[in-house]
């Protein structure tokens, strides 16, 4: 799972007593202390984090349309479910902005040809009405993409306003099977109010992200350096996925040591994250079934 959210440096978030959800969640589980963005503005960095690469694209254009593989064209080669679910979006596969609270620019999905212009996958871009339906009836897919609308992302409302949209949904995320049976859910903002950055490719700000999973370590800060093509890597490395574009260089890391018995490395230790991360003797197993899900601020 994935959660996407705006521009707000890192140092805006943690430690701010602002957000004491979003802070509670970085005592507990993981904290990427050095995160960055790709780059500025926000639309290009929605595209690297599910194709690996900004396609030279330098501005939150709406018709600025991409012919590339992404991560869905995989996802669905291996035979796993994915569904995107955008808050105020008015209908699935929706073109365009909406009122105040909706902007296409943070649906890197519709951006895709092979997805916007095939009516059964473009039909997988939903309204955010839609998650808690799938929630209560335990039909998430494996990997889900959430992106609150423009006051809930913090972009036009206040950090605390966003931090108690987290509480609400978080909270309901770590209840359920999806998360509970071995899933992963990433917690992220596109990108900073500075220009510093990591990792070659990376000049988008430091930024935010969170690494909350059964399997990983608790109460963990990595201070390995990553970006947006390392979340990618990090999916892909998992479900044994080719890697997209940037996320295939070598300067990008994949975030393995957020998981018990990994190291820091561009490799995974183990691809199925045999773990036994809750030390009960028992392996802890990130199998085909595993959803993860991200929140991108």
């Amino acid at each position: 799972m994935k959660s996407s959210w705006k521009t707000r440096s890192g140092s805006s978030i943690i430690g701010s007593s602002s957000a004491p959800y979003i802070n509670s969640l970085a005592q507990e589980y993981g904290l990427a202390t050095h995160s960055y963005g790709t780059t500025h503005p926000s639309m290009p960095n929605y595209l690297s984090l599910i194709a690996g690469d900004t396609f030279g694209i330098t501005t939150n254009c709406t018709t600025c349309y991409v012919n590339a593989t992404n991560l869905v064209d995989q996802i669905e080669g291996t035979g796993k479910s994915w569904k995107a679910y955008m808050e105020s979006m008015p209908s699935p596969c929706y073109l365009g902005d909406s009122g105040s609270l909706y902007r296409q620019k943070h649906n890197p999905f519709i951006y895709f040809d092979d997805i916007r212009k095939n009516s059964t996958r473009c039909q997988k871009i939903v309204p955010f009405s839609q998650f808690s339906t799938d929630l209560q009836n335990n039909t998430l897919p494996n990997y889900i993409w959430i992106t609150p609308n423009m006051c809930n992302s913090m972009h036009d409302c206040s950090v605390s306003t966003g931090d108690a949209w987290l509480k609400t949904w978080v909270s309901k995320i770590l209840t359920s099977p999806a998360w509970q049976q071995n899933g992963v859910l990433f917690i992220t903002f596109d990108e900073g109010s500075t220009s510093a950055g990591c990792c070659t490719y990376a000049a988008g700000g430091h930024i935010v992200t969170l690494v909350i999973s059964p399997l990983g370590k608790a109460a963990f800060k990595s201070s390995m350096n990553y970006d947006h093509y390392s979340l990618l890597r990090t999916i892909e490395d998992a479900w044994s996925l080719a890697k997209l574009n940037k996320a295939g260089c070598s300067c990008t890391a994949t975030m393995t040591d957020f998981f018990a018995g990994t190291t820091s490395s561009n490799r995974l230790v183990n691809a199925g994250f045999e773990l036994d991360a809750n030390s009960d003797s028992r392996p802890d197993n990130w199998t085909s079934n595993s959803h993860f899900t991200r929140v991108a601020q």
